[in-house]
Order: structure tokens, then sequence, then C-alpha cells
């Protein structure tokens, strides 16, 4: 399965550390072109390429690392989204409840990837605490998991895990998934797993 990371800001790149922490294969892509991550790419070893935007959505599950305002423009960049995983990183910052106009922005997200497979994750934890070791006083830090597809939230919890998380998937995204959209409670939270004694 190839993994891609759309976005090398903050989230973007928090991702693409885990990916190369734990020696799996992943490319990350942006706007702007491959030679804006040459750098990034070049500082995290060769388990982590800089890649068109094409190529990068080429790949089997897509890490959503941009904000939330520029989803639209990104479904623009390709005509069937049908089958993807797509791990909604995106948090609806500065967006009016006009624009929402009462809706969850995964819903949004989902109508714009219209086809796609939509799991709600790894956007609760603050990028600069993303990035680091996920392992964290004996225990792990937690990732919640959310989708309205179960085959891609247990998808989505198998590379968590890989990369050393401790995913908790809480249901469908209009259920469990709506505590991981703002202003949920969820947001926000550095919570570790430890093992029971």
């Amino acid at each position: 399965m190839k993994y891609a990371i759309i976005g090398s800001g903050n989230v973007g790149t928090a991702i693409a550390r885990q990916f190369a922490r734990v020696a799996i294969p992943v490319s990350i892509a942006n706007s702007r072109g491959p030679e804006t991550i040459l750098p990034l790419a070049a500082e995290l070893g060769e388990m982590v390429t800089a890649a068109s935007l094409e190529e990068a959505l080429s790949a089997e599950v897509l890490f959503l690392a941009i904000p939330f305002n520029a989803v639209e423009a990104l479904a623009r960049s390709r005509s069937d989204w049908a089958g993807k995983i797509i791990i909604d990183q995106t948090n609806a910052f500065g967006v009016s409840p006009q624009t929402l106009a009462g809706r969850l922005s995964s819903d949004m997200v989902a109508q714009a990837l219209s086809g796609a497979l939509i799991v709600k994750a790894f956007n609760q934890i603050p990028a600069a605490v993303l990035a680091r070791d996920p392992s964290q006083d004996g225990g792990r830090r937690v990732v919640f998991v959310s989708s309205n597809d179960e085959n891609a939230a247990s998808t989505v919890k198998a590379i968590a895990e890989q990369l050393g998380f401790s995913p908790i998937v809480v249901g469908r995204i209009d259920e469990g998934g709506r505590l991981l959209n703002l202003p949920g409670p969820l947001l926000f939270h550095n919570l570790t797993e430890h093992p029971s004694e």
C-alpha cells in the first residue's frame, strides 16, 4: 500500500517525521512543487520522497495535511477520488458558522472529495506534539480515529499502530467523530495510553 502526505507545513512535516522514524516509505507533496520539499526530504532521509501533487495523489492512502479552506482547490486536482482513503487532518479554523451551515467539516471534505473514504484522525494533537516520538512516560500517545467506513477506519488504525501511536476508534463521523471536529472536546489534548498492569 502506498502512502502520501498532501501538505508540507507543520502538520504534514510532523507526519513525515513519524514515517521516517519507523522507516515506512511515504511521499509528500504540496501545491508549490517537489523542489520546495527537497530540503525536508533530505533531512528526513530516504523513506520520505518529495513528489509532485499528481504523483502523490496516486497513493491509496492520503494524509490531508492542508488548511481546511484549501480542500476545494485540491478537489479539482483529480476527477476521481473513488476508493482513496483520505485521512482528514484538517480543522476548520476561522471558518464561519454560515459556511459550515451546521455541517461537520469532515462531511464537507467528503463532499468535495466525492467517492473517497474519509477518516478523521491525527487532527487532535498539536503539530509540535504530533512530530515527537509517540512513546511517552511508558505509554503511547493516543490518536482518535473516526470514519463512516469500518474498513477504512481499520486501515488507519493499523497505520497509527505502525507509527507507534495508540489508536482509539470512536465510531462514525456523525457520532464519535463529532468530538474531533471544532470545537470538539477531544481536540488539542495530548493523551497517553499505558499498558494495563
